[in-house]
């Protein structure tokens, strides 16, 4: 019985040995398809969590993990809500899939392809806890601080994504072209950039949780005063305009296929598309759908102020700058 045993660890052993040997030893285009599919994937995970809040689906499933105390799914009997609020749940499981095949392929390359590794690794551990902060939310009764939590972990797991795909696609880290590295005015605003983005997402949770829409008609709201809180989320905007203004003004003489100009237009491109929508919104009575639409542009600009500090920052070189 006993040699039976060892028998069986042996050929499992064995079994996951052939199994890790198949395993890419290159980034392959398919590793490359799965960080883009996760960048995407994070993005419409915030949009869909902002259809659940608009539509009044937050407790669409009332507990947590399952959607009732009975079941695990939705059930007919609870409509439209539970149909939008499981279908949230659903595409979390779904990310969290993408991350762990990704984190497999990229096996045979943690050695040698570390940034890559570790940014998996950190994809894959963080989704988990999103689901639990997830459930929190729910069992707190969509209280908004807990919702805030929840979408800013979003909002990082956007960012990992988006520095996922850069390495993959050898745009910044160890294996990206040998360019002359930025001069620092460029790596200085583009810091400020990503920061004045970020800070930017992080006080726009205090304007909606101070705002009509709350995921439940029961659910609690921030103590805040609305105008006082669209007005400090506005001022790290005015910032990162100017900021993206200005590093299109000194990049624009790279020419057309510069991944640096490139990435200063898109961040300003971006950041217009996000204002306008913004003060829309705003003014017309923040209408559901623009919400949404906000919702997308903020993915959007968590993704393009991350890469231009990214491409900024991580590539190029000192020594041919000095050239």
């Amino acid at each position: 019985m006993e040699l039976k045993g060892v028998t069986e660890v042996s050929q499992g052993n064995t079994a996951l040995q052939n199994f890790a040997e198949r395993l890419p030893r290159t980034v392959t285009p398919a590793i490359k398809r799965l960080s883009v599919a996760s960048l995407i994937g994070q993005g419409v995970l915030i949009v869909s969590g902002g259809v659940v809040r608009v539509t009044g689906s937050g407790l669409g499933c009332p507990t947590w993990p399952k959607c009732t105390a009975e079941s695990l799914t939705n059930t007919p009997e609870m409509g439209i809500h539970g149909f939008i609020e499981f279908a949230n749940r659903t595409l979390t499981f779904a990310l969290a899939a993408v991350g762990l095949v990704l984190l497999v392929m990229l096996w045979n390359l943690r050695k040698e392809r570390k940034d890559l590794f570790w940014l998996a690794a950190a994809l894959l551990g963080v989704i988990p806890a999103q689901a639990v902060i997830g459930g929190i939310t729910v069992l707190t009764g969509l209280n908004p601080y807990v919702v805030s939590l929840h979408f800013l972990v979003s909002a990082a797991l956007v960012v990992i994504s988006m520095l996922l795909v850069n390495r993959a696609y050898d745009r910044t880290g160890a294996t990206a072209p040998a360019v002359a590295r930025p001069r620092p005015i460029i790596r200085q605003l583009s810091v400020v950039a990503a920061a004045t983005s970020y800070l930017a997402v992080v006080l726009g949770t205090l304007v909606t949780g101070s705002g009509p829409h709350s995921g439940d008609s029961t659910s609690p709201r921030m103590e805040l005063d609305g105008y006082f809180a669209t007005r400090l989320h506005a001022l790290p905007v005015y910032l990162l305009v100017a900021t993206a203004v200005v590093l299109v003004v000194l990049l624009w003489r790279n020419g057309r296929g510069d991944i640096l100009r490139n990435a200063s237009l898109l961040l300003l491109g971006s950041v217009i598309l996000q204002g306008f929508i913004g003060y829309w919104q705003y003014f017309t009575g923040i209408p559901i759908t623009l919400v949404i639409f906000h919702m997308a542009g903020a993915s959007l600009m968590l993704t393009v102020a991350t890469n231009m500090f990214d491409v900024a920052l991580n590539r190029g070189r000192d020594a041919l700058a000095a050239k």
